[in-house]
Formats: structure tokens, C-alpha cells, sequence
């Protein structure tokens, strides 16, 4: 896990001057390829379970049993995964090739991921506003306190880090498996800091590859896909 951790963090540092760009640049507010009314919350996801129901409180306990269990090591990991919501957490396993300091379209193509992502979940967790665990049960530890309210439905990281590795899975196929591993592991984390329950993180997953599946049903987001494809290929990282 050490090696992991390190890894991550390098990656991170190599990618330092877009993930920072990307944070300074202002959030839209409107999708730039989905039209109002698609991905409707109300019909993609269930209700998460009530506050307070026998579900949540088996979630609550599962949080606690994690917690408990959890070694340094993976509460330094998940902490990262906490910091750094973009794909540079999810390529880790590609190496410090994948440098999108070097790739303009393909930085472009995860920026653009990575708002319609951030644009689903601010429409979502409104929608069913489930309490976050912190607030639901205040003697749990997590990564960072803030993370509390009615925002836990669905988890924004696992959104995130599942369209990123459903795009990154089909730009390159034959590193699929090692990329959804690590979308996986990156969900868990939120269980690791606390922020969410495992009905988060898995709603989280199906949001995020639905995103992706009505991405790539849109000809502006099929060009930039393309444009990233040859600028990887061309650098003999994407077949």
C-alpha cells in the first residue's frame, strides 16, 4: 500500500499544473453536451434508505467496522483519494507516461468528463438529499470534518472515478481492468474517510457510467474522445 500511496503522489505532483488549472477554472453551471432533462435522477437511481432505517443503520455499523480495521497506510490512501477528485488518481496504474501536461486534447476530453460528472452529482444529491454519515452519527472518525449535511446520495468521488475509468477503458482497452480495479479501490476510500455509505459509492457507479454512456451517444463529445485517441496513440500509450 506504501508503494501505492507513493505512486499516487508522484502522479499527482506530475500532473500538478492542469489538476491545479482545472480547480481555478470557473464550474459551469449548464452541461456542454447532455440537454436539460437527460439522466433524470428520478428514474436513473432508487432512493437511498430512510435515516435512521435498518438499512442505513447496517451501513452506519459496516462504517464503524471499517474504521475500526482500517491501518494507517489505507487511511493515508484514502485521504489522497479524498484531495485529488480527477483522473490522474484513477490512471495511477498507467504510470507517469500518462502526463496530461503532454496531452492537450486528452486534458481537455477529462476536464470536460470531469464537469459533466461534477454537474450530474450537484443535480442528484439535491434531489435525494440523504444525510452524510457524520451527521447521521457523529462518533464516527473521518478524513476531514465538512463532509456533513444532506449530500451523501450519490458519492461525487465514485462519479467521478467511474466515468473517468469507463472513458479511459475505452481509449484503452487493454488497460481496462487494471483501470476499473482502481475506480473500485478509489470508491472504497470514501467508505475508508467516512464520507459516505456503500449505497453512495454504488449509486456513484451507476451514475457515472450511465454519464458515460449518454457521453458517447453525443458527436461534440465523440469528436473530443477521437482527438484524445489519436494524441495517446500517436505517443504509443493508447492501442
Amino acid at each position: 500500500m506504501t508503494g501505492l500511496l507513493l505512486a499516487l503522489t508522484a502522479a499527482a505532483a506530475a500532473n500538478a499544473p492542469s489538476v491545479a488549472a482545472a480547480a481555478k477554472a470557473e464550474k459551469p453551471t449548464v452541461s456542454k453536451f447532455l440537454a436539460p432533462g437527460e439522466l433524470d435522477p428520478a428514474l436513473l437511481l432508487p432512493p437511498p434508505p430512510a435515516d435512521g432505517s435498518p438499512e442505513t443503520l447496517a451501513e452506519l455499523a459496516e462504517l464503524h467496522r471499517i474504521e475500526t480495521s482500517r491501518t494507517p497506510e489505507r487511511f493515508a490512501l484514502a485521504k489522497h483519494d479524498d484531495e485529488f477528485e480527477d483522473v490522474t488518481s484513477i490512471a495511477m496504474p498507467l504510470g507517469p507516461a500518462f502526463d496530461l501536461s503532454r496531452f492537450p486534447a486528452t486534458a481537455t476530453l477529462f476536464a470536460d468528463v470531469n464537469n459533466e460528472a461534477s454537474l450530474a452529482v450537484r443535480r442528484y444529491k439535491p434531489f435525494f438529499a440523504r444525510t452524510r454519515p457524520i451527521t447521521a452519527d457523529p462518533s464516527l472518525h473521518p478524513c476531514k470534518h465538512g463532509e456533513d449535511g444532506k449530500t451523501a446520495y450519490p458519492s461525487g468521488h465514485s462519479t467521478m472515478g467511474y466515468s473517468a475509468a469507463a472513458v479511459l477503458s475505452n481509449l484503452m482497452p487493454g488497460n481496462a481492468q487494471v483501470v476499473q480495479a482502481r475506480a473500485a479501490d478509489y470508491a472504497e476510500s470514501r467508505l475508508v474517510c467516512g464520507a459516505h455509505y456503500r449505497r453512495d459509492i454504488e449509486a456513484g457507479h451507476v451514475l457515472g457510467v450511465a454519464l458515460v454512456a449518454e457521453l458517447m451517444t453525443k458527436p461534440a463529445f465523440r469528436t473530443e474522445l477521437e482527438a484524445a485517441r489519436a494524441e495517446l496513440t500517436a505517443a504509443h500509450i493508447a492501442p
